[in-house]
Parts: C-alpha cells; sequence; structure tokens
C-alpha cells in the first residue's frame, strides 16, 4: 500500500500556514482600522496603573480617567502648537543647506580623488534638492494640523477602553474554557507589556530631556525637534537611537563644521550608552524574555504589517504573541524559538 504524500499533521500545517498569510493579509488591508486601536490598547497599557494608583487615594474611577485624559490633551495641544512653529522655521532654513554645503564638498573632493573616487561637486548638488524637503516638512505640518481630530477620537477610544477594564475581566472568564489558567496568561501578558510600556516611555522622556538640555547648551538649532524625535524613536529598538542622531548631527555638520559634529555625536553615543546599555537594562530587571534577534526580526516584521505604529510597538506585540503560542500545545515550540534561553 503506498504512503500517503501529505500526512495529516503536514496537512494540518498547510492549513493553519495559509489561515495565518489570509489574517496578515486581512490585517495589512485594514491596517488604518487596526493601528489605531492596538494604539489605544496600548496607551491604556499604559494609563492604567495611574488610574488604579489614583483609584487608591479615593478618586473615583470616572473623574481619574477625565483628570489623566485632559492632562494629556492639555499637553498634547501645547507640544503640537510648538512643534509647528519650529517645523515652520525649520522649512524656511532648509535652503541654507545647499549653500553651506558646497564648502564642505569642496574639501571633501581632493581627498575623494586621492583615493581613487572621482567625483564633481556641482553633480552632486544637482541631487540635493531643498524644495522636496521643505515639501516633505510642508507635508508634516499639514498632517500634525490634522492631528488633533485623530488624536481626539484616539483617546475618546482610550477613554472607553479604560472604563470597561473593570468588567473586562468578567467577560473574559465567561469566553474561556479554562477561566483559571486563561486568565494567568492574560495577566502575566497585561504584566510585561505595561512594565515595558512604562519603563520605556520614563527611560524615553527622560532621553528625550537629556539631549533636549545637551543640544541646548551645544547650541543646536531646533533642539526641541531633535529631542522630540529621540524620545520618539527611542521606542524602536537596536536602531531607533541611531535614526534620531543623524538630523541634527548632520544639520551641525552642515552648518558648524566637523569638529563641532563630532562632539555632538559623542554627546548622543554616551547618552545612549547610559541609557540603552546601563540604566536601561537594569530597570527592565529579569528581561523580555525575547533573543535579540527576535527584537530586530520583530521590528522589520510589524513594521511592515502595520508602518511606523507598528515599529513602535514592535517589541510588546511580540511579547503578546509569545505568551498566546505558550497556551497551546502546538505553539509552544514557536515560542521556545521566540525566547532567550539564558533568560528562560
Amino acid at each position: 500500500m503506498a504512503k500517503p504524500i501529505i500526512t495529516l499533521r503536514g496537512l494540518k500545517a498547510v492549513i493553519m500556514l495559509g489561515m495565518l498569510v489570509v489574517i496578515m493579509a486581512g490585517i495589512k488591508v485594514a491596517a488604518d482600522i487596526i493601528v489605531p486601536f492596538i494604539l489605544a490598547l496600548f496607551i491604556s497599557v499604559i494609563l492604567n496603573p495611574v488610574i488604579h494608583r489614583l483609584e487608591k487615594l479615593r478618586v473615583p474611577r470616572v473623574l481619574a480617567i477625565s483628570l489623566v485624559v485632559a492632562i494629556i490633551v492639555l499637553s498634547m495641544a501645547l507640544l503640537l502648537a510648538y512643534l509647528g512653529t519650529s517645523l515652520n522655521e525649520l522649512a524656511r532654513t532648509l535652503p541654507q543647506y545647499r549653500s553651506s554645503l558646497i564648502a564642505p564638498l569642496q574639501m571633501l573632493e581632493p581627498w575623494l580623488q586621492r583615493a581613487g573616487i572621482v567625483i564633481s561637486v556641482d553633480e552632486l548638488l544637482r541631487y540635493i534638492d531643498p524644495n522636496a524637503a521643505m515639501t516633505l516638512v510642508t507635508s508634516l505640518i499639514t498632517q500634525l494640523s490634522n492631528a488633533m481630530t485623530s488624536l481626539f477620537l484616539l483617546l475618546l477610544t482610550v477613554v472607553f477602553m479604560l472604563t470597561e477594564v473593570p468588567q473586562l475581566p468578567i467577560k473574559l472568564q465567561q469566553l474561556m474554557a479554562r477561566p483559571a489558567e486563561g486568565m494567568g496568561a492574560i495577566q502575566r501578558g497585561l504584566d510585561s507589556v505595561s512594565h515595558y510600556l512604562v519603563l520605556k516611555t520614563a527611560i524615553s522622556l527622560v532621553t528625550g530631556l537629556v539631549i533636549w538640555a545637551m543640544l541646548v547648551m551645544l547650541d543646536v538649532r531646533f533642539a526641541f525637534v531633535w529631542a522630540l524625535l529621540a524620545f520618539s524613536l527611542n521606542y524602536i529598538p537596536n536602531i531607533g537611537s541611531v535614526l534620531a542622531a543623524i538630523p541634527p548631527v548632520a544639520q551641525v555638520l552642515v552648518f558648524s563644521g566637523f569638529y563641532d559634529a563630532l562632539i555632538v555625536v559623542t554627546g548622543y553615543l554616551a547618552i545612549n550608552l547610559v541609557f540603552g546599555n546601563i540604566i536601561e537594562p537594569r530597570m527592565m530587571g529579569r528581561g523580555l524574555g525575547l533573543s535579540t534577534l527576535v527584537v530586530f526580526l520583530s521590528l522589520i516584521f510589524w513594521g511592515w504589517l502595520l508602518g511606523p505604529v507598528g515599529m513602535l510597538l514592535s517589541v510588546p506585540l511580540t511579547i503578546v504573541v509569545k505568551i498566546a503560542l505558550e497556551q497551546t500545545n502546538g505553539g509552544k515550540s514557536i515560542a521556545v524559538l521566540l525566547s532567550d534561553v539564558s533568560k528562560a
């Protein structure tokens, strides 16, 4: 009797893989709807400990939620107003970059020729189009002015999520076949994600403030914009701090020279060394339970699937997936591959 070409186990794996592809395709198509929901969910996870702390101080939950959201709205309005002003000023100074690049490129041309690289400064300057950069900044300003509407809807979703938190465990228990194990897994996921997001937000905020102080002391223009960029990109693992350093270093290199740019690079390296390699690992404690390779690959995967928000939330999303896989017999082996064995 001939053996079947595809075993039952193999058929099940093919079906599961096909379902996964269909689900990912659906998520990518519906990203405009899913991304705000995921962002609101993680903001709720960050804010819920604050609400819980206010409840311990005898503040009613509805009043605590209203107070926290009001503070966020006021802070975001002031932040967007100041950021819009800074970006307008940045857009006006962009044409100066092209003329300021001529002298450094002319100094660099003989060195490149000695290294066997034939390059023309005039040809290079043709590729530097400040109008394209101005268009980009103008588009960013327009998006910021339209962001208040999206922000209002996002915060409204956060308010409803925070309001539903006390009733959520009862509802989830009624849906589960094994409530004790299921709620335990959900609680572990919430604790891990909340721990990561709260500490990451605090570290990113302090990092942004330190970078802002450093740039102000070095008299670097648009220090607030670069500090805000450092705060935002610090959520992106591995490469976020590097990407945040590129614009201010390039600006200082063009307008102030090589040595001033070297000082800024040294400052960024020192700050990221202290916060990224010393303070953050100690505050995070035992670790994320994810290998370094998985953290980097998750950055690429979630960025492709959900865009910039997916890159910012790649680590907590991967933690949730790992904990969910641990609850199934078939997923435990995949969860082991995602984990950091040295911290298991």
